[in-house]
């Protein structure tokens, strides 16, 4: 059975956006209760949650869903850990690791290198990446909820931290195509929300009417949550707690433990007109 928590129906959908402290104040340019199951559910703030299919919600309008491509559309085949420490060392590893304990910004942290420290390094990163383009999968629901978005006519964007040739392979190998498609050659990369903004003007649609849906907190959620959209998070082994949203001061709008999950929320939850 699914349970969701309902906000009242005189509530604004941005209401339960806020802006969250990960918001980059310098862009001008371009995670959940211990309640939770691995069903999917709604997660107003705090002050606002009521109990379960007490009040009813009038449905928002959706007109995008934008996704994460590793993890999300993709199955996760990238060793990151194993990468982390190519790049960084063993000791300077553990070290990072230990102040940052909701998981490593590899592609921030190295920014601060010298250019040739930072050529070594995105050599490496790349040389992983490979590997893991070599044994890309699509992750299992994805053909059938982008097949069920173009049915609605509801867009699809998808924003990656990976390459552009990773998500050009993507599109050829799997013959799904997303628009815009934007890789990490699109600067500020995720956490700001500059690509999911690009996205929402191209599309000449507000924020509000958008989801990111993606399989990182601190990344994909993060990203929604600055940008001003609803966020789903995809948690396929429930890596994600209360303490992970209080760490981070992040709750998404959606958990799911699958994109099969993800068909079922949007029309449950939203207006799917044109």
């Amino acid at each position: 059975m699914i349970h969701i928590n309902r906000p009242p129906k005189s509530r604004n959908p941005q209401s339960l956006n806020p802006i969250n402290s990960l918001q980059n104040p310098s862009f001008s340019q371009s995670r959940m209760p211990s309640f939770l199951s691995k069903s999917f559910l709604r997660l107003p703030p705090k002050s606002l949650l009521f109990p379960m299919s007490t009040v009813a919600a009038a449905k928002s309008r959706l007109r995008g869903v934008v996704f994460d491509m590793d993890g999300t559309l993709t199955v996760p085949v990238i060793d990151f850990a194993a990468m982390y420490k190519a790049v960084l060392g063993d000791v300077e590893y553990k070290r990072i690791k230990a102040e940052n304990p909701s998981g490593i910004d590899i592609l921030h942290h190295i920014e601060s290198w010298s250019p040739e420290k930072q050529q070594e390094a995105y050599k490496i990163i790349a040389d992983f990446e490979k590997q893991g383009l070599d044994r890309l999968q699509i992750m299992p629901g994805a053909a059938q909820l982008c097949g069920f978005l173009d049915a609605k006519k509801i867009r699809r964007g998808l924003i990656t931290r990976n390459v552009k040739d990773a998500v050009d392979l993507f599109h050829q190998r799997f013959g799904m195509m997303f628009s815009p498609a934007l890789s990490r050659e699109f600067r500020p990369y995720k956490p700001s929300p500059a690509s999911l903004l690009h996205i929402c003007s191209t599309w000449d649609v507000q924020p509000n009417e958008v989801m990111m849906v993606g399989d990182s907190l601190k990344d994909d959620v993060a990203c929604g949550k600055n940008a001003g959209a609803l966020t789903c998070l995809l948690d396929e082994k429930g890596r994600y707690g209360s303490q992970d949203f209080a760490n981070l001061d992040l709750t998404p709008d959606f958990k799911v433990s699958s994109l099969i999950e993800v068909h079922s929320l949007l029309k449950s939850n939203f207006d799917l007109t044109p």
